[in-house]
């Protein structure tokens, strides 16, 4: 049953990524002067988006079904991605940092609860982690604390992400 929750909830929280570095894209992603931030979100994207194609393949593997919310997540992460992107680049980093940091915490706790149970698993996620880590730093490096207005959305963000995983956990 707990494999079955962790499972569905890194699933959902890998596709709520890969939407929200879409929904960047599609607004800074064309715009003259980003070519730099697009090649960084579409990298981004490209980790979490081989992140979501492993946690398919272990969702098959273990039979168990994803949440029945993936497209609320999915529509909703779009439209964070896309409205953080809307506020200026700098608040597309607040987002990818403050998404980042309940991901970083959330992992923590699930490799050390598979650690004495599934060790394989615990490193594969710990290697997950890793990325998300330095998503979070780059986000950091590109200016996210520059932000106006950056500790209030962020805060806003990581409710949210929180409200998200506590809810994917049951439904």
């Amino acid at each position: 049953m707990r494999l079955a929750q962790m499972l569905r909830v890194d699933h959902a929280g890998e596709l709520a990524a890969v939407q929200i570095y879409r929904g960047q894209r599609a607004v800074l992603g064309a715009s003259r002067g980003h070519e730099a931030l697009n090649a960084q979100l579409t990298r981004m994207e490209e980790h979490e988006a081989r992140h979501l194609a492993r946690f398919d393949t272990l969702l098959n593997e273990t039979r168990t079904r994803p949440t029945l919310l993936a497209p609320v997540w999915r529509a909703a992460a779009f439209a964070l991605g896309a409205g953080t992107a809307l506020l200026g680049e700098k608040a597309a980093h607040v987002c990818t940092e403050a998404v980042e940091s309940v991901i970083e915490v959330h992992y923590a706790e699930q490799i050390a609860e598979l650690e004495g149970q599934d060790a394989v698993l615990a490193a594969e996620l710990s290697g997950f982690r890793d990325d998300e880590l330095a998503h979070k730093q780059e986000a950091i490096d590109s200016g996210s604390h520059q932000a106006p207005g950056g500790a209030l959305l962020a805060a806003v963000i990581r409710a949210g992400c929180r409200a998200a995983i506590k809810i994917t956990e049951r439904v």
